[in-house]
């Protein structure tokens, strides 16, 4: 537990302040660490009340990191566990308790490198918990080595001559895993991020949002070319469901997929330039989700930086799954000694 948790009398009366620790919040002057937890302690009230949660029976699990202290500045339970394992942790705690509104909080490097293993198969096995991966593309914890995130030719004190490595795309790669709900959004812009927490909130399954979260002592201005203030109009693509894709600061440009000298790929052009029965209208519940994968390798230089809800589908939760089998075991062969089937089979005794 992270601090002593003050219930309210009632989830439909928490405020902002009922969700702050007795922590001092403890990461670099400007990081925006700070951001994603204001805008994740600002809408959690909202969410407790929609979803009737009692404020104890929510939890916070990290690995190690920057991002990794944040189970100490929620006023709710909470782990913090070792390096890359936060979603293990996660996945036991939700099957053995499916009543929890469980939030894993996780970096770059805590959860692509040694956890990466750990990562792909809670993808694939739609666990019903939420996952923000706060990605800065650098190890600010360990000051400033290359991360798996981090782009090709980066230098830095652990790759000095530049990163000989092609990057991990997280949001492409949990997509490919198969998660049932898929995110991107960025620490600067706050409403954007707020709106992406609250349908994270409500989705049963596995839910991960990628946040781009700017490192202004290792890596400062990774994410500059589409979301400083003078390109973010122009650089960044707001996924809205069941409409067009457009993008640019009056939405006049839009996204066209044609063939060209290395196959099918993006083209940018003006949205006078196209019928309107040619452009592309985006369906987050389009299966199985090939132009969702398609957006998500684009990279803010070339074309635009795709935000919002990439995918939100609806499956079977692994615990939902997993109690079916329990149930028809113990119909068909009864409940079960446990010490009885410890001690059948091979036994030996060392002397």
């Amino acid at each position: 537990m992270s601090s002593e948790i003050h219930s309210s009398t009632s989830s439909q009366n928490y405020k902002r302040q009922d969700f702050q620790s007795d922590q001092m919040v403890r990461w670099c002057p400007g990081c925006g660490d700070y951001s994603i937890l204001a805008q994740l302690q600002r809408v959690m009230p909202e969410i407790c009340a929609e979803q009737s949660i009692p404020k104890e029976k929510v939890v916070f699990i990290s690995g190690i990191g920057c991002s990794s202290r944040f189970p100490y500045y929620m006023n709710t339970f909470g782990f913090h566990t070792i390096h890359g394992r936060a979603p293990t942790f996660a996945t036991g705690l939700a099957v053995a308790r499916p009543d929890l509104h469980i939030w894993v909080i996780t970096g770059d490097g805590d959860a692509l490198s040694i956890g990466g293993n750990h990562f792909i198969h809670t993808m694939r096995r739609n666990i019903n918990l939420k996952v923000l991966l706060f990605n800065n593309r650098i190890y600010g914890l360990t000051k400033g080595q290359y991360s798996p995130t981090s782009e090709k030719g980066k230098k830095t004190k652990s790759s000095p001559m530049g990163s000989i490595e092609e990057p991990i795309n997280p949001l492409y790669l949990a997509l490919s895993s198969g998660a049932t709900f898929a995110a991107r959004s960025i620490a600067t812009d706050s409403k954007h991020l707020q709106s992406v927490l609250k349908r994270t909130a409500v989705h049963r399954g596995t839910a991960i949002v990628e946040i781009f979260q700017n490192c202004n002592v290792f890596n400062d201005g990774a994410f500059d070319h589409f979301a400083d203030k003078e390109n973010i109009a122009e650089h960044t693509l707001y996924l809205e469901h069941n409409k067009p894709v457009l993008f640019g600061k009056n939405k006049d440009k839009t996204l066209l997929i044609r063939p060209g000298d290395n196959g099918l790929g993006p083209i940018a052009v003006s949205v006078n330039d196209v019928p309107e029965q040619d452009l592309i209208i985006f369906k987050e519940d389009d299966e199985p989700n090939y132009f969702a994968r398609f957006l998500a390798q684009l990279d803010g230089h070339n074309y635009p930086m795709p935000l919002g809800i990439y995918k939100s589908v609806r499956k079977p939760c692994y615990e939902d799954l997993l109690d079916e089998q329990v149930a028809i075991a113990k119909t068909q062969h009864g409940r079960g000694e446990f010490f009885k089937y410890l001690e059948q089979g091979d036994t030996w005794e060392v002397q």
